[in-house]
């Protein structure tokens, strides 16, 4: 069994009660049954991600709104299963919708997640929405430096040129100093 998928079963499987219909989920290998979980009205948060979670590391794209939903939750190791998921899925907007997560202000207490997926992802949107959002991480008192620090990480793993300035700028900050060090190691020197 997938490491993350065990897991997000025994954190469900503990949130559930361990209930019968638990473990049906869990055992079903009908996709439309999962995804049925999905549309039914009254179904419990714990049977919504275990379904959206599955049929995500099937490839089956019924899953993306609920991922999507699940990504900017408040609750972590939830947005940690749906990236892991998102990014398997294979579906094309992924890449779209975990840069308006990453980028939205209202919810950047939630934007660690979505950073780390687009990083996974290595898509077109990724290098534009890691600057916009450590841009706004730089200002003073902020209290979002696991994001900020993601986003440096993230932009060294992408190794674009583009990222250059912003990892400058993220070198006054002694928080992010050394990561913003090795990130900018990583980019190409230009010629």
């Amino acid at each position: 069994m997938d490491e993350e998928l065990r897991s997000l079963t025994e954190r469900l499987r503990q949130e559930s009660g361990a209930s019968p219909a638990f473990e049906r989920l869990v055992a079903t290998d009908d996709l439309d049954a999962l995804a049925a979980v999905l549309t039914e009205p009254g179904q419990p948060l714990w049977a919504r991600e275990l379904a959206a979670f599955r049929l995500g590391l099937a490839g089956d794209r019924r899953a993306f709104e609920s991922l999507v939903l699940l990504l900017n939750h408040r609750d972590p190791p939830r947005c940690a299963s749906a990236a892991y998921a998102l990014a398997r899925l294979g579906d094309p907007r992924t890449a779209r919708a975990a840069a308006a997560l990453a980028t939205n202000e209202l919810r950047v207490a939630y934007a660690l997640h979505p950073v780390r997926l687009l990083v996974d992802l290595r898509a077109p949107e990724a290098v534009p929405a890691l600057i916009t959002t450590l841009q706004r991480r730089l200002r003073p008192h902020d209290p979002y430096r696991r994001v900020a620090l993601a986003c440096v990480e993230g932009l060294g793993a992408l190794g674009d040129a583009r990222a250059r300035p912003v990892l400058n700028e993220a070198l006054a900050h002694p928080v992010l100093a050394e990561a913003a060090v090795r990130a900018l190691g990583r980019i190409p020197k230009q010629r």
